[in-house]
């Protein structure tokens, strides 16, 4: 008997009252994007995929884990918050398995499609907010790739965690950076990136 699925509004209210960072929700939103794009284009559950991508980084403000600790801080501790309120177990597998040092494998194609778009969303969006329209419609697979390659951008993103989940989830690399660079541009205004006017 698996867990009922929490509504996206109770998601949404608990990222909420975690997460005060404006660019970490936008991150998980954005993520959230990428994972109903993804599980679309698999014939998957999309509100199930769509969940994951919100909340997987829920705890990160309160609880970031500079010691990349398995059980303490995050992301164990959102999964146990999460777990205390009725979340689906294979959720909370994706969840710990999209933080390398847990120790935790992916197995599933979902907690796959998470590790795999979790950093690249990062990136994207990082090659977004460096142009002057600040717009991800002017973002191209092939932009975000040079970016990729230039060591001093974005320092925060691991390229090995792109590349690594793009392996996994059995997608070529170049073909994995357009679709979620696609999936962001649709939602370009949801998530803040459609640019700011010309003045």
């Amino acid at each position: 008997m698996t867990a009922p699925l929490p509504s996206r509004e109770e998601a949404l209210a608990l990222m909420h009252e975690y997460t005060a960072s404006e660019s970490l929700r936008r991150h998980m939103l954005t993520v959230e994007v990428a994972m109903r794009a993804y599980a679309r284009h698999f014939g998957e559950d999309e509100e199930r995929w769509g969940l994951t991508g919100l909340i997987h980084d829920f705890d990160y403000e309160r609880f970031p884990n500079a010691a990349h600790s398995a059980t303490e801080e995050h992301p164990a501790e959102g999964v146990r918050i999460l777990r205390a309120r009725g979340w689906p177990e294979d959720i909370l597998e994706a969840i710990m398995g999209h933080a390398t040092y847990s120790g935790v494998a992916r197995t599933s194609r979902m907690a796959k499609a998470l590790f795999a778009v979790d950093e690249l969303t990062g990136l994207v969006t990082a090659t977004a907010l460096v142009r002057a329209s600040r717009s991800v419609l002017e973002v191209d697979g092939r932009s975000v790739r040079k970016k990729m390659k230039d060591k001093a951008f974005a320092r925060g993103v691991s390229r090995e965690d792109v590349t690594v989940g793009a392996e996994e989830l059995g997608v070529d690399l170049d073909t994995h950076i357009q679709f979620v660079v696609d999936a962001m541009r649709a939602a370009a205004t949801q998530l803040d990136l459609a640019g700011t006017p010309a003045a």
